[in-house]
């Protein structure tokens, strides 16, 4: 049955009441429908009311942001009436935040995508069809009168594979959309890293050889800057951080150029200005190296380049005095905690965070942090930062065929390349997951070497997620074919051309999770209640969609793939015997043919089920009782039946004192030469500094009568991925916009004012906030809100959208984005 959908009836059931609180409205209600076949099935009796007869308990993982603690689910007849912490995660202990326990609400929220759709409108018009599961895979293959297909689309790029961009957001199914990526055969895959802590991983990646952890539990002196722990994100190690490190008298130092609920829980706040931190950490080693208070020993036998980062340090007189005059501190602050930093080492912890790209000096400024931490000795250690253990996982099939068309990464290299200049024209160096700006602007610019014309977008919305969304759109609609995966009918989903929902995580078993750390576990996400609807796991929807495309893309690879025609040439040629007499070719066409797909077969990742692949990878090494422990618990690790125990109500052990992975490096970073590399040359030779150096150009500049815009998270929303989650808009309506108090009161600006957000590339409307939490010459407001999506009840023209004011600047290394390098105006409206 074909029904169009209207914008704002863009799914049946837009119109009821959804679950809010623990209020007993009738499951019926909520998916109320006046078609018969898209009834949710659960029974009428029921409400989501929690119970107290019987009912049964799932282990599984949360999926309302980034950091996959660990759930026990209670279903009542079918239907889930409760979220508890699971106890036995060492990662989440026993906590669930307010994002967690909305779960539910994500689940039974009215406005979720609940079957297969085709567009029938003009893009991000918001009108399509709905399908059957079979019709969306062949529109996806074949086209409609609105788009183009894939077969198409290779077909005229001669089977270039790489014709078509593949994204993704965070989250544990990634790895499984990633396996129909490898298997297609393109080379361009964006994920969120540009977007989001690209910077700060490569820095510590390259500095320390890894990404950190903080032992804040055991550290006795933490400083945190542009790090909101207490704001953005409130996860154990967050209220660890605040409760028992703060409680036993740890001392926290914050860097912000606003008053955040971190500043005001710190011991000292030190109001930044925007993008100025490497001047401070610079001015921070200058301190420890001419006062000899770093780890003299440690640097001798773990460091590479110091002298010559020591040297440039000196020579360039990165002073107190200097970086005062750039930041905005005071030079005596600036030498307090250096001072107060060494002397607590190595028990001194400079928080690398987990933000996004905030200045273009960022990923220098991570590295700086890196080294500074080194001086002190705190790396790979009690109290410092740790790299924890990883406990390993099997494998299981996949496939990954060498298509000779396939054309490499779509970027832009310099054509005349001077020495020790970057080899690309928009950064440095290309990671794998790439650069979402510099990728998306070329793409818009015509400046691709060859042409991508279609894009297969998993959990991810780049309407709202990345600066500049009127580029966005454009890019969105100039595709001709965009696949979307989602669960929520997001302002990206609305440039779709085909939209396939996926069950929520609660409705699905994901790729079992190892989580490294000073008590390395493994954990599983099993399914709680069967999916809803239409929608399905991903693996579900990738098995399908393969099932349909894979026989005919290959006869296209058979067109126009050389080494695939010579191959079954070979094998199906007659040969000539040692007597001249004809031997005829041991295989037939149709054998050999048959023989060499099983290397282009896309449907091979998705042969067996997800809890099957889980089961094999982790019993292949931990056997059949970690498989009924993940199961039952939806947690592992070895020896837990010895070490787990109860302490105290919210207690737990999970590792003795003396088991924990303080250290697993004997002390030393996991860089190939086991040390801390101040100068890297390899850099220089793609037009970086070899070390961290301070340029004019970072320098904080706000032109009279505009404003700095800052942006960030909210502890109760993940961007804009739970924006329509009426539960937690209840906890915060919708974002304000802080304006300095004094700059308010001569603007005429009081509180709840409607004011317009402008820069070159867009505006932007949200109430104000007037505050002295904020700097006279910046602006901020929470990133996520004001989505464009009609079909979003409650997210819909809610609040002020960030991105269609932050224009696209790039980092010169990674070409991430900057977030924090855009001036606005602003008015009263």
């Amino acid at each position: 049955m074909q029904v169009e959908v209207s914008r704002r009836r863009f799914l049946q059931g837009t119109i009821a009441m959804s679950i809010v609180g623990g209020s007993a409205v009738s499951a019926t209600n909520l998916f109320a429908s006046s078609e018969k076949e898209s009834h949710s099935g659960v029974p009428k009796s029921v409400t989501t009311k929690t119970g107290t007869g019987e009912a049964t308990e799932v282990a599984t993982l949360c999926e309302m942001c980034v950091n996959k603690c660990a759930a026990v689910a209670r279903v009542e007849n079918g239907v889930v009436t409760k979220l508890n912490p699971n106890p036995m995660f060492p990662k989440s202990k026993n906590m669930l935040c307010p994002r967690g326990n909305a779960g539910i609400q994500a689940l039974y929220d009215p406005d979720r995508l609940k079957f297969p759709m085709i567009r029938i409108g003009e893009k991000g018009e918001g009108r399509f069809k709905r399908v059957s599961w079979e019709e969306a895979y062949d529109a996806i293959l074949n086209g409609t009168d609105k788009f183009t297909g894939m077969a198409k689309i290779l077909e005229e790029e001669e089977d270039n594979r790489s014709s078509f961009l593949f994204c993704a957001g965070e989250g544990m199914a990634e790895h499984t959309y990633k396996q129909f990526f490898l298997a297609f055969g393109s080379a361009n895959w964006l994920n969120h890293g540009s977007i989001c802590l690209q910077t700060v991983s490569s820095a510590y990646g390259v500095t320390l050889g890894a990404y950190p952890q903080a032992d804040l539990d055991n550290a006795e002196y933490i400083i945190m800057g542009g790090a909101n722990r207490a704001e953005a994100i409130v996860t154990p190690d967050t209220m660890d951080a605040f409760k028992r490190t703060k409680g036993r008298g740890a001392k926290l130092i914050c860097i912000d150029p606003r008053f955040t609920n971190t500043a005001s829980k710190s011991d000292k706040w030190l109001a930044i200005n925007p993008g100025t931190d490497l001047a401070f950490v610079l001015a921070l080693t200058y301190v420890v190296i001419t006062e000899e208070l770093y780890n003299k020993k440690y640097v001798e036998e773990n460091f590479n380049g110091f002298e010559a980062y020591k040297k440039s340090v000196l020579e360039e007189k990165y002073t107190p005095e200097w970086a005062s005059k750039i930041t905005g501190l005071k030079a005596s602050d600036i030498y307090e905690v250096a001072r107060e930093f060494m002397a607590h080492a190595p028990r001194s912890v400079y928080y690398p965070g987990r933000r996004s790209t905030f200045s273009n000096s960022d990923f220098q400024l991570r590295r700086a942090m890196a080294i500074f931490q080194g001086l002190g000795g705190g790396i790979d250690t009690k109290g410092g930062l740790v790299f924890g253990k990883k406990l390993k996982l099997g494998k299981h099939a996949g496939v990954e065929p060498l298509y000779a068309q396939a054309e490499a990464r779509a970027v832009e290299k310099v054509k005349k390349r001077e020495k020790g200049k970057a080899p690309y024209t928009d950064c440095a160096i290309v990671t794998g997951g790439g650069s979402w700006l510099t990728w998306r602007n070329r793409f818009l610019e015509n400046r691709m070497p060859y042409k991508v014309r279609g894009m297969f977008v998993y959990k991810h919305n780049p309407m709202m997620n990345m600066p500049n969304s009127k580029k966005t759109a454009q890019m969105l609609k100039k595709m001709e074919l965009v696949v979307t995966i989602d669960t929520m009918p997001s302002d990206t989903v609305m440039y779709a051309d085909v939209v396939l929902p996926e069950a929520t995580y609660l409705e699905r078993t994901d790729p079992v999770k190892t989580f490294a750390g000073v008590e390395p576990s493994i954990a599983q996400r099993n399914k709680v209640i069967d999916p809803m609807f239409e929608t399905k796991p991903v693996i579900e929807i990738m098995k399908g969609l393969t099932e349909k495309i894979s026989k005919p893309l290959w006869e296209i690879t058979k067109k126009f793939d050389e080494d695939v025609q010579e191959e079954l040439a070979e094998a199906t040629k007659a040969k000539i015997g040692e007597n001249n007499e004809t031997i005829a070719p041991s295989k037939t066409l149709a054998q050999a043919e048959a023989e060499l797909y099983k290397e282009f077969d896309l449907t091979i990742p998705f042969k067996h089920t997800q809890e099957e692949v889980n089961e094999h990878m982790v019993k292949s090494i931990y056997g059949e009782e970690a498989v009924k422990a993940l199961k039952e618990h939806g947690v592992f690790y070895p020896d837990m039946d010895k070490y787990y125990k109860p302490i105290s109500v919210n207690m737990h052990q999970y590792y003795p004192e003396n088991k924990k992975y303080y250290t697993v490096n004997g002390g030393k970073p996991k860089t190939r030469s086991k040390k801390v590399e101040c100068t890297i040359g390899s850099l220089a030779k793609k037009g970086i500094d070899p070390f961290p150096k301070w340029k004019d150009e970072y320098e904080f500049k706000v032109e009279e009568g505009k404003f700095r815009l800052l942006t960030g998270r909210h502890a109760q929303f993940t961007q804009s991925g739970t924006a329509n989650n009426a539960v937690l808009r209840d906890l915060i309506m919708e974002n304000y916009v802080w304006i300095n108090r004094r700059v308010a009161k001569e603007k005429g600006i009081k509180f709840g004012d409607m004011i317009e957000v402008s820069s070159e590339i867009g505006s932007t409307r949200l109430k104000a906030y007037p505050t002295e939490k904020v700097a006279p010459h910046t602006i901020f407001f929470v990133h996520g809100f004001g989505e464009e999506s009609e079909a979003l009840t409650w997210a819909y023209k809610n609040g002020g959208n960030d991105n269609a004011v932050i224009k696209d600047v790039t980092e010169p290394v990674y070409g991430a984005a900057s977030m924090h390098e855009t001036n606005v105006e602003i008015r009263k409206v």
